[in-house]
């Protein structure tokens, strides 16, 4: 067995349109559908990047043990799992926070695996004295403070290296993935992971893909926008909006190529892809930008999932609405090579699904560490609100005590006592920190923090799939906290999780 991974970052399902998108082209994504089966109820679990790929690597949710890190020492790890039993795994990214202090043990679980440098704030060209004026002119103010000599900077210096669409890191990945292809496509039993930044921020595309959504702008650079209220003209979000969108359509466009190279080499016969995502992001919408701080509304947590496997080749462009997640892609990479799923794996391989439509679960839980908790049942999605979003008794369990781009400070560790394992610890005691309101976690990271101008609402998607109908109905929330509860309960989530939703009256340990 042989399988590609297609693993794009903040791919919305309303740009494909396999799910019904009229605005972006993606004539490839489409095509990929019609040979393939589409989950039109797949959902997300952990937030954002790396807690989306700790969930991916463990079939399982992290976001109620700890924020953004590492995968822990005793995580099940899926490329590892498949390399002891003989099946080659390699990783092609673009994806910076993988070498970062947050992200540094997932790549290494990998075979091999081939680094494409430049994508956003990726440390790659040192310019110690940089245009800072040519700069200014070329971006716009609302996007790229210039005063911050880190993160905008850096991406602005690292596109001063890209002078053709050959250099663009996406591009980059799919290239090395044909040249991974022309070097190994006659052996059997590997894995390849295609994992492109794009169409993350910043939203960056050749020019030819730009001019498919020109919007007539003559303004400073706008395709970064600050996880914050809209407070942007109609044109500025056009402008955008149309970054994104010839950013898409490149993605699509190279993920083209790979179907080219299927149909080119008849590698459809023995080999499966998977296309997904890790989460969608706003874009405007509900008068937001980015993800994180706000409910995860269906342009964030519905995700697209394609599946195309040789033994089902017959049924081509089927739909399914089970309702699935991330954690259960793990399961079903081990499936593919039919390997044993460890006991501490929570989702379930879709290799069923492909056969017939069935039900896998009555309700799915999805979240950031310590924010609102997202629950649906494919109808209707449920945000649970604690009553403080910044009070007391949260804690971080981890052997591992690093955030995004930092190890945790003094002030935490000095918090840190060490404690009894979960269910899936394999024995091993963690480390119980206190979660510090300023501790530089998502998305306390940008200083700005959670937005509470929402709270616990419930909407119904068959009536209101963009969400603006926000309701209360105590039956409907009875059922899906009480999903939320059993899921809690199955993930051994920590006791004051319970408490802190309001869901310790519920007999944890029942």
């Amino acid at each position: 067995m042989r399988a590609i991974f297609v693993l794009f970052d903040s791919l919305n399902r309303t740009a494909v349109g396999r799910y019904g998108a009229n605005a972006v082209k993606t004539p490839n994504f489409d095509r990929f559908a019609e040979r393939a089966t589409t989950f039109d109820s797949h959902f997300v679990g952990s937030l954002p990047c790396m807690p989306a790929r700790r969930d991916l690597h463990t079939g399982r949710l992290n976001f109620m043990h700890r924020s953004w890190g590492p995968l822990e020492p005793f995580d099940n790890s899926f490329p590892e799992l498949l390399g002891k039993c003989g099946v080659h795994s390699h990783l092609i990214t673009d994806h910076l926070h993988y070498f970062e202090d947050g992200g540094s043990t997932y790549h290494t679980r990998f075979r091999t695996w081939d680094f494409i440098r430049g994508q956003e704030d990726d440390p790659w060209k040192a310019m110690v004295q940089p245009p800072l004026e040519r700069f200014k002119e070329m971006y716009s103010e609302k996007h790229y403070d210039f005063d911050d000599p880190w993160k905008r900077m850096q991406s602005a210096v690292n596109r001063e290296f890209v002078r053709g669409e050959h250099e663009y890191p996406g591009p980059r990945c799919f290239k090395s993935a044909l040249e991974f292809l022309d070097l190994n496509r006659a052996a059997d039993d590997w894995f390849l992971m295609v994992e492109c930044f794009d169409p993350h921020e910043p939203f960056a595309a050749p020019e030819r893909f730009k001019e498919q959504y020109a919007t007539g702008w003559e303004g400073g650079v706008l395709d970064w926008p600050k996880y914050e209220k809209v407070v942007d003209s109609p044109e500025e979000i056009a402008e955008i909006r149309a970054n994104y969108a010839a950013l898409v359509t490149m993605c699509d466009e190279y993920f083209g190529r790979l179907l080219d190279y299927f149909d080119e080499h008849d590698l459809w016969k023995d080999t499966a892809i998977i296309l997904s995502t890790d989460h969608g992001f706003l874009l405007a919408e509900h008068d937001w930008w980015g993800k994180n701080r706000m409910p995860y509304y269906a342009e964030i947590s519905p995700i697209p999932l394609i599946i195309y496997h040789p033994e089902h080749a017959g049924g081509g462009g089927t739909r399914r609405s089970a309702l699935t997640q991330t954690i259960d892609l793990m399961p079903t990479f081990l499936d593919l090579f039919g390997i044993d799923v460890p006991q501490e794996v929570q989702g379930h391989s879709l290799l069923p699904l492909l056969k017939e439509d069935r039900s896998m679960r009555d309700v799915a839980i999805f979240g950031v560490f310590g924010g609102p908790i997202g629950s649906t049942d494919g109808r209707y999605t449920y945000y649970l609100y604690p009553e403080d979003l910044y009070g007391p008794d949260l804690h971080e369990y981890t052997l591992m005590p690093m955030h995004m781009t930092s190890l945790f400070t003094p002030e935490e560790l000095k918090t840190s006592a060490l404690t009894a394992g979960f269910n899936f610890t394999k024995n091993m005691p963690v480390l119980r920190i206190d979660a510090l309101r300023d501790a530089r976690r998502i998305p306390n990271n940008d200083r700005v923090g959670w937005s509470v101008d929402l709270g616990t609402t419930l909407y119904d998607l068959h009536l209101d799939r963009t969400q603006m109908r926000p309701f209360r109905d105590s039956e409907i929330e009875l059922r899906l906290s009480e999903g939320i509860r059993s899921v809690l309960i199955a993930h051994d989530a920590p006791e004051e999780y319970y408490r802190r939703y309001g869901l310790a009256a519920m007999d944890v340990g029942s």
